[in-house]
């Protein structure tokens, strides 16, 4: 249609980076808060849980970084494996792909007549295009970026972390526990929430996921600190 224009921005335009952005604040948070917890359960001093939070924030930055950039950076090779096996194919055999193409929308509705022209005019326009998102389902908002995943992860990591990293700093060392732990499960519940409105989704099921796997996870490390501390003592 001429002069049309599709001006729509929908949600999963964001997985990219949405993905990245909140598994590496949740982390920040849960891993930082929780090493915290476990150090200062442990009945040790604020030194040392200062010195913990602070090593837990750097290690885990640029493992997240590193993490994500390697396995972000193996899916660019698959997708770019497969951009040149299907450039390859389309060289050789033009008319087996452009049969293939139109068995893809037979088999999601279109009649033979159609598909084949739909297929026909698609192939004319960029053959490589529609054979990589409709056979294998690679399209643009979805293609692997390695370097943005692990900047959005090693940024929001350290910012994720940077919060029960201050309440240590600042808090009141004899209710250390209390203060991180509640400090941490209103920024996860933030987190959650906000991560479930950008995606479109569930707010108080977004919410309820990221407290409770966070919760359990401060109150394990509590456990063992408090153990460790016992036994050391």
């Amino acid at each position: 249609m001429p002069g049309y224009f599709h001006s729509e921005v929908h949600k999963v335009h964001r997985i990219g980076w949405l993905r990245a952005a909140v598994l590496g604040a949740n982390d920040g948070i849960v891993s930082t808060a929780s090493l915290i917890i476990g150090v200062a359960a442990a009945n040790t001093s604020r030194q040392a849980v200062l010195i913990s939070g602070l090593a837990g924030l750097v290690a885990g930055a640029f493992s997240m970084a590193a993490g994500e950039y390697v396995s972000v950076y193996s899916q660019a090779d698959a997708e770019k494996r497969d951009f040149e096996r299907e450039k390859a194919e389309l060289s050789a055999d033009p008319e087996g792909e452009l049969m293939e193409l139109a068995g893809i929308y037979i088999k999601r509705g279109l009649s033979p007549e159609l598909a084949s022209e739909v297929a026909r005019q698609l192939t004319n326009r960029d053959p490589l295009e529609a054979h990589l998102r409709d056979e294998l389902g690679i399209t643009e908002p979805y293609r692997a970026n390695p370097v943005q995943a692990a900047l959005f992860s090693a940024v929001s990591f350290a910012l994720g972390s940077a919060l029960p990293l201050l309440i240590a700093v600042l808090g009141n060392f004899d209710n250390l526990l209390i203060l991180v732990a509640a400090g941490s499960g209103v920024s996860l519940a933030i987190l959650g929430a906000a991560a479930a409105h950008t995606a479109g989704a569930s707010v108080f099921w977004g919410t309820v996921r990221v407290v409770v796997w966070g919760s359990l996870a401060m109150a394990v490390t509590a456990l063992v600190g408090r153990l460790f501390g016992v036994a050391v003592g």
